[in-house]
């Protein structure tokens, strides 16, 4: 493990590091600037929303002094895209208004800004909360994926939080065995892949 990394809470002034790490992690944990005509649009949806509406639950972790990953979540995802709705994607589909998808992954991304969801809607009623994270390549094995998943976790039970899910691209081996053995069920339905945790009691 890197002594020269840290975790934080994130800060307003990490928004840009949000979209870089977003956009290079966004291929199934590889680099897709390739996959977007605008590298901000996977920061848009992935990211960057929950450091504006739900910064006590966003944490980075830092290198020197740099952002090099990060964890985000919400412990109400029913009452975040309520939040999102009214004050964040108006914003963001100003950003994008004259955008013409000539990428392959614009087209998708486009689609989720107009029509938003940020969780697993299958998953939200007995997970109410969810999370993402993100670490640049070249540090994703170092296991400080472990530790921001638990500063993660830690946060949510702080709050009360009873249970959490997450979605995973299914092309992503390498992010669905990190989640299993972190102790997460795997669920499929229709296509998609989540893992969901309940975290009511602390791990022994």
């Amino acid at each position: 493990m890197d002594s020269n990394c840290f975790i934080r809470p994130a800060i307003e002034a990490d928004i840009d590091a949000l979209f870089d790490i977003c956009l290079k992690t966004a291929n199934g944990g590889e680099d897709a600037s390739a996959l977007y005509s605008d590298p901000h649009l996977p920061g848009y949806i992935w990211s960057v929303p929950y450091l504006k509406f739900a910064r006590d639950f966003a944490f980075v972790l830092v290198q020197g002094n740099r952002p090099v990953g990060y964890v985000v979540g919400t412990p109400d995802t029913v009452g975040f895209d309520k939040d999102l709705k009214a004050d964040w994607w108006p914003f963001v589909r100003q950003q994008v208004a004259g955008l013409t998808p000539n990428r392959p992954r614009d087209a998708d991304v486009l689609e989720r800004i107009q029509n938003p969801r940020s969780g697993t809607t299958w998953l939200q009623d007995d997970y109410p909360a969810h999370l993402h994270i993100n670490i640049l390549p070249g540090l994703q094995a170092g296991g400080w994926g472990r530790r921001m998943i638990s500063t993660e976790l830690e946060a949510l039970r702080n709050h009360g939080v009873g249970a959490v899910h997450l979605g995973v691209d299914p092309n992503n081996e390498r992010a669905r065995g990190f989640y299993r053995h972190l102790g997460f069920s795997e669920l499929e339905r229709d296509g998609s892949v989540a893992f969901a945790m309940r975290i009511d009691k602390r791990p022994e």
